[in-house]
């Protein structure tokens, strides 16, 4: 009778271990995939003032829920996965033209614009400014769809491509882009002011776009004139706090840093002649082929900017190399209103990092700092359950803060004395 017992009893063991693991299965999944999180408003630092309240109410996307994807669009890493990998859906093609400019140096930088293909919604003419990522150009996804939904909002678009990144363009000079170099954004904004004498200018920079432009704006006053406002989304501000918190595995930053150092790696070595031939004579004195050794073995983007990137420009340490060109210490000169973006759960930037943005913007009347709960790395996707749309919540907030200032600078002469203290405060 026992041994009966015994054996009836074992399908209800292996039972309740099929139980076990599924419930294991879907716990896993459902904090992998932070589907308890819950969607929210962004976050929002910001100074009372005529501009602010002007901007909650002319920007809906401010004060709603950001809600994205149902099944996966609260991982901050799928986000930034599909966007590494996928880009967007269904990518449109806007049509541009590829400008050339030959640098002091004898590097060319390169640009594509885009002409507007309605009018703008205050009948001026605007010119977006546009700075991508590390490594990206106007031929990225993300960049062709922000590029076409802004082209049919009425606005000029013109778009740098980083030097060195387009796999097409051949280097003229041993110079690639770096983090923090504003020569080719400058040439491409000071072409922009001259073609276009009666154009306003909306500055946007994504990720290391962000803190060029950042940089950029806050290096002269005199990069500030016919600018509107700026726009800088998932930029990390300080490359030298960032880079103890990119050598750590939580939320898996250390495995993104060697997926984009292999990438930088490419790159580089896709102008190895260019940058390491001996007979480039006008190659940096302190890069030798020691450093293309280094290179080659390189497992994160701090041993690429240490043996390589600072030496394009003769940084004596890496340390310098990253304080000299972060924009940390120009964002206090920018007086052009500035939209910081940033979401929370981004692997790539640590929120230690975020207390830069919410210091500023709780100091300064013309920034704003914006913080979803969601949207990973330059992710921000939107849809019902599974698929995602075209736009991204990115694209429409950009082309709704950016209306906003327009129509803010269209319209503050007729407004009251108190909405126009604003320029005198800042």
């Amino acid at each position: 009778m026992s041994t009966i017992l015994e054996t009836s009893e074992l399908p209800a063991v292996f039972d309740g271990v099929k139980l076990a693991a599924v419930a294991a299965v879907l716990y896993v999944i459902v904090r992998c995939l932070n589907l308890k999180s819950p969607t929210a408003p962004p976050e929002l630092i910001y100074q009372d003032s005529a501009l602010a309240r002007f901007l909650l109410k002319s920007c809906p996307l401010l004060t709603k829920e950001y809600i994205p994807p149902l099944i996966w669009g609260k991982s901050g890493h799928i986000q930034t996965a599909l966007y590494g990998k996928m880009g967007r859906v269904r990518s449109p093609h806007p049509y541009g033209l590829r400008k050339y400019l030959t640098m002091p140096d004898g590097a060319t930088a390169t640009f594509d614009l885009f002409e507007p293909l309605s009018e703008h919604c205050t009948g001026e003419d605007v010119t977006m400014v546009i700075c991508p990522g590390i490594a990206n150009h106007s031929e990225k996804q993300y960049i062709r769809t922000f590029v076409d939904y802004a082209q049919k909002n009425g606005y000029r678009c013109a778009v740098l491509n980083h030097l060195g990144a387009l796999p097409n363009i051949e280097l003229t000079s041993p110079r690639m882009f770096t983090y923090g170099c504003t020569w080719e954004f400058g040439a491409m904004v000071n072409y922009i002011k001259k073609t276009y004498p009666q154009t306003q200018l909306v500055v946007v920079g994504f990720s290391l776009g962000g803190n060029i432009v950042c940089k950029y704006l806050g290096e002269s006053q005199a990069n500030q004139e016919r600018v509107l406002c700026c726009v800088s989304v998932c930029q990390g501000y300080s490359a030298l706090r960032a880079q103890e918190t990119f050598m750590q595995w939580d939320h898996c930053r250390r495995f993104y840093n060697f997926l984009m150092a292999d990438n930088m790696k490419k790159i580089i070595l896709s102008h190895r002649q260019v940058l390491f031939g001996d007979n480039n004579m006008k190659k940096p004195q302190n890069l030798s082929d020691a450093d293309l050794g280094k290179l080659y073995t390189a497992t994160s983007l701090m041993q690429i900017d240490d043996n390589v990137m600072r030496k394009f420009h003769g940084y004596s340490s890496l340390k310098e190399y990253y304080e000299k060109e972060s924009c940390l210490q120009y964002l206090h000169r920018i007086y052009v209103p500035l939209l910081l973006v940033n979401a929370a759960d981004d692997p790539l930037v640590h929120e230690s990092l975020l207390q830069i943005p919410r210091a500023l913007s709780e100091k300064r009347e013309n920034v704003m700092h914006v913080l979803p709960l969601h949207g990973g790395h330059l992710g921000f996707f939107e849809g019902s359950v599974l698929f995602p749309e075209p736009l991204t919540w990115m694209d429409k907030l950009v082309i709704q803060y950016a209306n906003a200032i327009c129509q803010w600078e269209k319209t503050k002469p007729h407004c009251s004395d108190a909405e126009q203290d604003l320029s005198g405060q800042e």
